[in-house]
């Protein structure tokens, strides 16, 4: 596990519940620049002891990644539906449900 897939899954583990962030925010956030993919592959890659809210982790569009008739993408909705996001269709509201850090969260929590 590389240093940029520690932080990578240090990001996603601050989602707070409620919330969403995208690929590319998460890559932005853990310091990888526009490195969207890199965090798709980072999290295919993350031990299930982890236990990180994977599920909070959208495209940019507004939409869950996976294709609508699998497994995954039932239970990504369906986890994010239990947290209280609302979905339009297919997509989320961004404006509302995208996670926002706070300064305190920037500084402590990923830099911590």
């Amino acid at each position: 596990m590389s240093e940029k897939d520690q932080k990578i899954w240090k990001t996603v583990a601050c989602i707070p519940r409620g919330h969403v962030a995208t690929y590319g925010q998460i890559a932005d956030l853990a310091g990888c620049g526009r490195a969207a993919r890199m965090v798709g592959r980072s999290m295919s890659k993350a031990p299930a002891s982890k236990r990180l809210p994977w599920h909070r982790v959208i495209n940019a569009s507004g939409q869950i990644s996976l294709p609508v008739d699998s497994r995954g993408y039932v239970t990504q909705r369906q986890r994010l539906q239990s947290e209280g996001v609302v979905f339009r269709g297919k997509r989320i509201d961004l404006k509302k449900f995208q996670w926002q850090p706070t300064l305190d969260e920037l500084l402590w929590k990923l830099e911590g």
